[in-house]
């Protein structure tokens, strides 16, 4: 459902749908952690979300932020609208947890009357943010774990300063500690401060249905993926939230993209399901330069490892119960 690596990249965390998070060593792939409580694990809830602390000293060990989509009696997962694999009914409630890898203990905990789905930490990670199931983006302090700002839409339904249905992707401007983009089901990518209430910009049309939205460091553009058929890979300018182009689907024809990152300076990545495909597009030409097919099903999530030694990056892939290490090759990547 979700996977992540750790700011070292010297490992891998993966939640399933069982409500169990398996951690792995990088990039010999062995099995070193496991992260279940007894509520996850009896009630089999479903791992939607993963972030590691992104600044924490190496000297106090790895701390990771997850969230379980839940509800009382536990069970699976349905399917609705979108067909994606995290969704409850609405009477379902989100468990946000803090675990220390090394000792795989949970260390603080907080529960939300909601679906939680999405989360995501400020660059200093001072402050981090959860959505899901309602129009309401929490921000929190991260160091006391409480809420300090609600970030939702007016109350007026012909405001559009929020979203109005569930929301999937979040993520910080990365030169940022105030500035962050959301996007879900209502069709819009929303632009906001964690100061404030209500957004301040929006992109109309991006459908967003998972971790699909990325913010380029050095140019500032917008990666956004949708999960429908027709221009489901867009560059959007984050200053203007003007489009600067749509990829045009692979030659083997379009995916519904459920994940995207920018790669490097001159490509992107984008995965989803339809062709259970996950691809690398040169970022100038827009032609795929590298793919992986034939996935055993629809891909939910994908990560790209952090900066390190010259060389290319690894790139985590889930799909069904399997989990793919990628290293991009050629003359792009060295």
């Amino acid at each position: 459902m979700s996977c992540r690596f750790n700011p070292s990249g010297s490992l891998l965390a993966v939640g399933l749908l069982t409500g169990i998070i398996k951690v792995f060593s990088v990039p010999d792939g062995i099995w070193v952690h496991t992260l279940k409580d007894e509520q996850s694990v009896a009630q089999r809830l479903p791992v939607t979300a993963l972030r590691f602390h992104p600044c924490r000293p190496s000297s106090k060990g790895d701390l990771l932020l997850a969230t379980w989509c839940c509800r009382p009696g536990g069970g699976l997962p349905c399917a609705p609208r979108s067909a994606h694999p995290c969704l409850l009914p609405t009477d379902a409630g989100g468990q946000v947890k803090f675990w220390h890898i090394s000792t795989q203990s949970c260390v603080r905990s907080l529960r939300e009357d909601r679906q939680t789905l999405a989360i995501t930490f400020s660059p200093s990670a001072s402050h981090f943010l959860t959505a899901g199931s309602s129009d309401e983006i929490l921000v929190y302090d991260t160091e006391t774990m409480t809420c300090v700002n609600i970030c939702q839409p007016s109350p007026s339904l012909s405001v559009m300063d929020g979203h109005r249905s569930r929301i999937f992707g979040l993520t910080f401007h990365p030169l940022s500690e105030e500035y962050f983009i959301s996007g879900g089901w209502d069709d819009t990518v929303q632009f906001w401060d964690i100061r404030q209430k209500r957004s301040y910009r929006r992109i109309s049309g991006p459908h967003v249905c998972g971790d699909a939205l990325d913010i380029d460091p050095d140019t500032e553009q917008i990666l956004i993926g949708s999960w429908r058929k027709e221009e489901n890979l867009q560059v959007w300018d984050s200053e203007t939230g003007q489009k600067i182009l749509t990829v045009p689907d692979d030659f083997r024809g379009p995916s519904r993209v459920y994940s995207c990152r920018w790669l490097g300076a001159g490509h992107m990545i984008a995965a989803g399901s339809d062709l259970n495909m996950c691809r690398i597009i040169d970022r100038h030409s827009t032609l795929t330069r590298g793919s992986l097919v034939d996935l055993p099903g629809g891909v939910y999530s994908l990560d790209v490892s952090p900066p390190g030694p010259p060389g290319a990056p690894l790139i985590a892939v889930t799909s069904s119960h399997r989990i793919f290490l990628l290293r991009p090759t050629g003359s792009a990547f060295s």
